[in-house]
């Protein structure tokens, strides 16, 4: 039987990149899946087709998840649809590097809104509906481990995601809730080549500083999400599982 068999999850920003590529892998071994999108609707509705196309079920869902009304709807709609919740996958999320002289307000509230209010508002919004055996995976980064230059902003999120990881796995412990990070290094996606990441010196910095000796692939990540998705991991809460190929 299929590790996520009559389970139902949610994936934020799951339109592309890496939300993308965990919302297919979740849907291949067995769930129904909320793919999750804010602005591309034809990025949204291509996953769903390539899900349906492998015999899997999904839907599209707009929402923008730093608010709330949006959040509950997102949820809303996987408990109409399928009638129940097994899994969030926080991956919504946005990134942006400047040094310390020119850190404004307006990307400080952008990212903090997106990556850590999001992450509480869709989490308090579906735990409402989850019960013994769900798992909640937020997607945090490696830069909470390696702290580059230029990214005190990012960085900062992704050190709220660890923490607040660890407080709602004490939270939800007693329900069963399990509550882990999967905190990738740096991935190969629209996102990186779009901004001109890949290619880069900052990948090729990236690769010479990774024992298994390159960057990574949306893949890499997803299936370390259908594990924390699973009854595989049912003895883990509360953890940050770095996925960066080693980088230090």
């Amino acid at each position: 039987m299929s590790k996520l068999q009559n389970k139902v999850a949610i994936v934020t920003g799951a339109s592309k990149g890496i939300g993308a590529a965990i919302a297919q892998a979740l849907a291949a071994e067995g769930a129904s899946v909320v793919v999750n999108y804010a602005s591309s609707k034809d990025g949204a509705d291509t996953v769903v087709d390539r899900i349906a196309a492998a015999g899997g079920q999904a839907i599209a869902v707009r929402g923008d998840v730093s608010k709330q009304a949006d959040a509950q709807a997102i949820v809303d709609a996987a408990i109409e649809r399928f009638g129940r919740l097994d899994v969030l996958v926080n991956n919504s999320g946005v990134y942006g590097f400047a040094p310390l002289e020119e850190i404004t307000e307006d990307d400080f509230r952008r990212q903090f809104d997106i990556n850590v209010l999001g992450l509480l508002l869709t989490t308090q919004a579906a735990a409402k509906h989850m019960g013994e055996g769900a798992s909640i995976i937020n997607i945090g980064s490696v830069v909470t481990r390696i702290v580059p230059p230029g990214s005190a902003v990012y960085s900062g999120t992704k050190g709220a995601v660890d923490a607040i990881t660890g407080v709602l796995a004490q939270e939800l412990g007693p329900r069963r809730i399990r509550v882990n990070a999967l905190n990738p290094g740096m991935i190969v996606t629209e996102g990186t080549q779009a901004a001109g990441i890949v290619g880069s010196d900052m990948e090729a910095d990236v690769v010479a500083h990774t024992p298994l000796g390159r960057v990574g692939q949306p893949d890499d990540i997803a299936s370390i999400a259908v594990f924390l998705a699973s009854n595989d991991s049912y003895w883990l809460t509360g953890e940050q599982l770095f996925a960066g190929g080693g980088i230090r």
